[in-house]
């Protein structure tokens, strides 16, 4: 008997099955209905914000159920999904009328939308109804399924099947023709999300930007005028943020750590194309989950494309620009249930031109003389970029990522410097003129890996991770030299260099939810960093025809840096107020050696700690103080410790101080945040003092192979700096057209470096003002404009990562100060192809205003330099968007089940 009930089961199963995916198993008496036929439900709606404004790319799915024939029970699924038009709409079709949907509609920023929809028929609930008492093995109606079928007019039994008074019509209901079918939703209204942490975006089409205590968010991929650039463009748009010619970033008046993902990278960041980022993270404040080193201004985590959209989607592009650049590059994503895959590819040929001035007065040396140094600039290159991994998605709780990167470039400066110098003798002036010229080649390679396990714990809200990852880079140059006097004599020289880096990391964390509002957070990480460096100087010997190495001048070095962490956070949110406290553990361990000789050093630190306290009040309506205190680190970079002489410029000869100490901060900052109707305003009040601060230091020495005094740039620590001040930022829609971003930063700064030069101490007040505006025009126009206005400073830090170039020519200084400059862009977007294709072109620089520039002052020379880079650059680029919605991606279809796939307009 039991066998009989099984096989009538599975008989009764597989028939079912296609009735409950299609629509319902009855038709009407007149006949010729089709399974497909009811599948004729439309819904259809606009998605607008808290002010009626439509909001474009929100996410719009709708769930519902399917039966599962592996389990014989009813399972939950995505039916269909796409994103919103520009003008807010969306629109679903071909679904069937049985059952219950949940429209789940979301957007970055924005508190999710759920809401049920139906046609008006349910869907049974079927369940086996053998091994209960009376049970017949058929399944069963339950009791809300009675109570609807009572309403409607049909019969309660299990069976399912329509009996007398059934409604008439083809399929047995009114309106199945499908006019019936059709469920205008209206208007959806999305709400702005105060989060954890109250973090808010101000909504819009061109929205670039969200607000929190603790970090802005910023937007990279709604930035039009960093179309067909690198990160560096990108980060100089950024609230908080300076960019200088070498890449250099400054984060309020400091040098931040730079992550790529989260990780540290020897990336320099015009090696990262900005169509690659998606978002820029600025951390002023880290807590002691986040690495203590790196910089003492906090952190800018550049977050890169990785989309996981059910279904596919992607982006192809390229570009150029006036100074002959192109760029090329594309981005595949492709999820199904069970994995996500993602991949992109670029290149980019860069042609960048300069030029620039130094002017010097030498109180040193018989007679003293004054010089002036005028240099130009042109450099080539090429290089590309693949990167591609996968999201493994082992079960509900259980992720595995895994992804890997390569790159290969080459650049090829050339630049010539012409020299004049006045020698002021008591009776005359004699004046010498020459002429130097360099060609260098640079190439390098870098590749990466990482692996990433995620496991969520059923309780809401706990996980554990653990990663690993794994950077090198190799690179190589060489330097030719030719110095062509007035008299007619030259000279030529030659620098060639070869090295390799490798950096690694190893760490897992955990969160661990007590209670509804306490947190408990933790983990280990452990740092590995080794770098080799081995640099060769030559000068031709025209009598004998030959190269001959100057040994004195060779520099074959090396050093590993490891650091070992472990940290501890708790927090608890109240009501009204919340408190965060931890603190991290590192032992760091350097050691530097000159591969060629007996000489090598150390420098540990066996325990350091760092805490960090976070303490939040939440005010009426949005508003919300934080009061924060954070310890951090920052080490000597890999440049900065290297003693060897760089030679390429010879009026400004640099060495690195391999004995040079990490430099220690202490930082306190008050934020207050007011999220108003159509903005936000953030007011932060700060003030840091650091100990041991790495300080560029411009000294005299003889130079035997020179056979003359020269001056020497280096690095040094000084007892004392500080610097306090106040931040505005302002994040304000006008009206529907116009959006505008304030950013105001305006602090004190004071160097003590009385221990490296008597009465060396310098005081600064300094200050910049940011403002982007954004319009949004018809016909599927945008236009944005930028601009910056920085005043003169002495913290201007180095936080270059470029493996083959020696850190920019800024840096703290108790010498002088930086030179104050102003700079605007601009750029005209239009969009297509319903949204899908876009035509960028934009102008950096539009002024030729963005010049460089560095004052000195010590007791042996005062010296005046600027320069510029690549002004009034146009650049024009094209981008086409595709992608579709399947959540059968991946898996092997089924000619009775075809879940719609929706367009989708965003990659």
């Amino acid at each position: 008997m039991k066998k009989v009930n099984l096989l009538l089961f599975l008989i009764f199963s597989l028939i079912l099955q296609p009735l409950i995916a299609q629509g319902p198993p009855w038709r009407g008496r007149g006949g010729g209905g089709k399974m497909s036929d009811m599948r004729i439900g439309r819904i259809y709606g606009k998605v607008v914000d808290e002010n009626g404004k439509a909001v474009e790319y929100a996410s719009v799915q709708l769930l519902g159920k399917k039966f599962d024939r592996k389990t014989f029970s009813l399972k939950d699924t995505v039916w269909a999904g796409q994103l919103t038009a520009g003008n807010g709409d969306f629109n679903i079709e071909k679904l069937p009328i049985i059952g219950e949907y949940t429209l789940v509609i979301s957007f970055l920023g924005y508190a999710e939308s759920k809401q049920k929809v139906d046609f008006g028929i349910p869907m049974p609930n079927f369940r086996m109804g053998q091994g209960r008492p009376g049970g017949s093995g058929r399944p069963a109606a339950n009791d809300s399924t009675k109570k609807n079928a009572e309403q409607s007019g049909r019969p309660t039994s299990g069976g399912g099947r329509p009996s007398g008074g059934r409604p008439s019509g083809r399929g047995g209901f009114p309106g199945f023709s499908g006019g019936g079918f059709e469920k205008d939703l209206g208007n959806i209204q999305l709400k702005v999300q105060v989060a954890d942490l109250e973090e808010v975006e101000i909504v819009g089409k061109q929205e670039i930007m969200k607000l929190s205590l603790d970090k802005k968010i910023f937007r990279v991929d709604r930035d039009l005028t960093t179309t067909g650039g690198n990160a560096e463009d990108a980060l100089r748009n950024v609230p908080s943020l300076s960019v200088d010619l070498d890449g250099n970033v400054s984060l309020r008046n400091g040098a931040p750590q730079i992550l790529v993902d989260g990780r540290q990278t020897t990336l320099s960041l015009e090696q990262i194309p900005a169509t690659s980022i998606e978002t820029v993270e600025v951390i002023t404040n880290p807590s002691a989950k986040y690495d203590a080193g790196g910089g003492t201004a906090g952190i800018v985590n550049i977050v890169l494309k990785k989309n996981k959209r059910l279904g596919y989607n992607g982006n192809l592009r390229f570009g150029g620009d006036s100074r002959r650049g192109t760029n090329f590059g594309g981005d595949i994503n492709a999820r199904g249930e069970k994995v996500n895959l993602f991949a992109s590819l670029m290149a980019f040929g860069r042609r960048s031109v300069g030029d620039g001035e130094t002017i010097r007065e030498n109180l040193f040396g018989n007679p003293p003389s004054n010089l002036t140094q005028l240099s130009d600039q042109i450099t080539k290159g090429f290089f590309g970029r693949g990167r591609a991994g996968m999201d493994l998605f082992l079960s509900n709780r259980n992720t595995l990522t895994l992804s890997g990167s390569y790159m290969r470039g080459q650049f090829n400066p050339s630049e010539v410097i012409s020299n004049t110098t006045d020698f002021l003798f008591p009776d005359s002036t004699v004046t010498d003129f020459y002429t130097r010229t360099s060609n260098t080649n640079r190439g390098f390679r870098n590749y990466g890996f990482s692996a990433q396990f995620k496991h969520l714990f059923p309780k809401k809200g706990a996980e554990w991770t653990a990663d690993v990852f794994y950077n090198e880079v190799r690179f190589e140059g060489d330097n030719d030299f030719l110095t062509a006097f007035e008299s007619g004599l030259e000279s030529q020289e030659r620098q060639d260099n070869l090295g390799s880096g490798s950096f690694m990391t190893l760490q897992t964390d955990f969160i661990k939810p007590i209670g509804k509002k306490t947190k408990l957070e933790g983990g280990l990480k452990a740092t590995l960093r080794d770098n080799t460096n081995d640099n060769q100087n030559s000068i031709f010997d025209k009598t004998q025809n030959t190269w001959v190495n100057i040994d004195q001048f060779a520099d074959h070095f090396a050093y590993n840096d490891n650091i070992y962490a472990a940290y501890l956070q708790g927090s608890q949110k109240g009501e009204k107020w919340g408190f965060q406290a931890g603190v991290r553990a590192e032992s760091s361990f350097y050691t530097g050696e000159l591969t060629d000789r007996d000489s090598s050093f150390s420098i540990n630190y066996p325990i350091s700690l760092f805490p960090s306290v976070f303490l939040t009040r939440q005010l009426k309506g949005n508003n919300q103080l934080q009061l924060a205190y954070t310890r951090r680190v920052n080490r000597p970079n890999f440049f900065q410790t290297m003693p060897f002489i760089d030679f390429s410029d010879s009026l400004n000869l640099r060495r690195g101080e391999p004995r040079l100490l990490p430099e220690f901060s202490n930082s306190i900052e008050l934020s207050y945040q007011n999220m108003f109707k159509k903005g936000n305003l953030l007011i932060s009040v700060y003030y840091k003092q650091a100990s041991n601060l790495i300080t560029s230091y411009q000294f005299t020495e003889f130079n035997e192979t020179l056979g003359k005094e020269v001056v020497i740039i280096s690095y040094t620590n000084s007892d004392f700096a500080a610097a306090y001040g106040a931040e505005f930022t302002l994040r304000n829609t006008i009206s529907d057209w116009l959006d505008i971003t304030t950013n105001i930063n305006l602090y004190q700064s004071e160097v003590d470096a009385s221990n490296v030069e008597n009465d060396l101490e310098i005081s600064q007040l300094s200050g910049f003002w940011k403002e982007t505006l954004q319009f949004t025009l018809p016909k599927g126009y945008s236009f944005q404009l930028n601009g910056e206005y920085r005043t003169r400073a002495s913290f201007t830090p180095s936080t270059n990562n470029s493996p083959w170039r020696r850190g920019g020519s800024s840096s703290n200084s108790a010498q002088g100060y930086s030179k104050g400059f102003w700079f605007m862009a601009a750029s005209v977007k239009k969009s297509f192809l319903d949204n899908k294709a876009s035509l960028t072109v934009s102008v950096q620089d539009i002024f030729a205003t963005r010049r460089f520039g560095a004052v000195t002052v010590s007791d042996f020379f005062t010296q005046e330099t600027s320069r510029i880079r690549n002004p009034q650059l146009v650049r024009v680029n094209f981008s086409y968007r595709f992608g579709k919605m399947d959540v059968s991606l991946f898996r092997r279809k089924s000619n009775r089940m075809n879940t719609q796939g929706s367009d989708m307009m965003g990659g």
